[in-house]
């Protein structure tokens, strides 16, 4: 079998050289960010990442790399910032 091409931002955002930051401060990013998907959410975006870890943890408590995959999975949001639509 053949394998797939990168997608075409991995030639962009694949070398990391925009930006670089922690994950905890992507998180923090993402409370500047309104989420197109739920603009009227009262509560930080980063919220939404800690609630889906916590509900992956006591659904799965013997999966900790899931607990941090749930996490992570906004983390792509901050894209926004550098023109990526949501």
């Amino acid at each position: 079998p053949t394998a797939c091409p990168p997608p075409p931002q991995h030639a962009e955002y694949g070398p990391c050289s925009l930006r670089k930051m922690s994950a905890m401060q992507a998180l923090e990013l993402l409370d500047d960010l309104v989420d197109e998907s739920d603009p009227d959410v009262d509560f930080p975006n980063s919220f939404h990442a800690y609630q889906t870890a916590e509900g992956i943890r006591q659904a799965h408590p013997d999966r900790d790399w899931l607990h941090l995959v749930g996490l992570l999975h906004d983390l792509g949001k901050v894209l926004v910032l550098f023109g990526e639509p949501q």
